[in-house]
């Protein structure tokens, strides 16, 4: 079994957490803003998604 966190861990994980949610914010924004003036180039993602999809139908058809 795995050991249960206390009350006083749970809120210390909590407010890291937030914590590392308000430090990462402005990255965040940022990276937001450049992605809304970025053309969206969706075949440059989806082609290598479809071939580990097929890559994987295929590995599970070898067993």
């Amino acid at each position: 079994m795995e050991p249960e966190l206390s009350t006083a861990e749970t809120i210390v994980l909590s407010a890291l957490a937030v914590l590392l949610a308000f430090w990462m914010q402005p990255g965040i924004k940022a990276a937001m803003a450049r992605s809304k003036q970025v053309n969206a180039d969706w075949q440059s993602v989806l082609m290598p998604l479809g071939l580990v999809v097929m890559f994987v139908l295929f590995l599970i058809a070898m067993v």
